[in-house]
């Protein structure tokens, strides 16, 4: 009997270099995803206090809500994505991809908050309210998500260069 035996598949050449910003950078792209889904499932689908345009009639409101979800799915599969290929590098750092999502979760809130809210006036967190409670409640999360998935990329890094990569001579993410 012949037994066919498949190749072994050898690792990438740079397996195990860890890769600090790349993990961030995926989680980034699935922080603003869960963001934007976690906005659009509580503020547009649950408590119904606004859509993501609300300038028109409600069937433009509903189909601008569909395009937000889309995007925020989107972020978090080529999110995922990234994760798989650098875990099947060995690269992936735990930290790194943990203070991405709040990075990623951060920026989302503070771009809603400021620029889609304030500035480009697409929607209001809600409506017939005093905005000022649920404004500096909205921001100041963000500002938090943004702190503290600072703390984590910068340990990530800092971990790293004084590690393996120090000791190897290469310049780590």
């Amino acid at each position: 009997m012949a037994t066919t035996s498949t190749p072994r598949r050898r690792p990438p050449p740079d397996y195990g270099t860890v890769r600090p910003r790349r993990s961030m950078w995926s989680g980034v792209l699935i922080g603003v995803g869960i963001a934007a889904f976690v906005d659009e499932t509580v503020f547009h689908q649950l408590l119904h206090w606004h859509h993501f345009y609300d300038k028109s009639t409600p069937g433009v409101g509903l189909v601008s809500d569909g395009l937000f979800h889309a995007f925020g799915w989107f972020a978090v599969v080529i999110g995922l994505v990234l994760v798989a290929d650098l875990r099947r590098r060995g690269a992936l750092t735990g930290r790194g991809l943990t203070g991405g999502i709040l990075l990623g979760a951060g920026f989302f809130q503070l771009y809603d908050g400021t620029i889609q809210h304030k500035l480009l006036k697409l929607h209001q967190i809600r409506y017939h309210v005093d905005l000022v409670p649920y404004d500096w409640t909205w921001n100041v999360l963000a500002v938090i998500f943004l702190i503290l998935g600072a703390m984590m990329v910068r340990r990530s890094s800092t971990r790293q260069t004084h590690g393996v990569e120090a000791a190897v001579g290469r310049e780590p993410g």
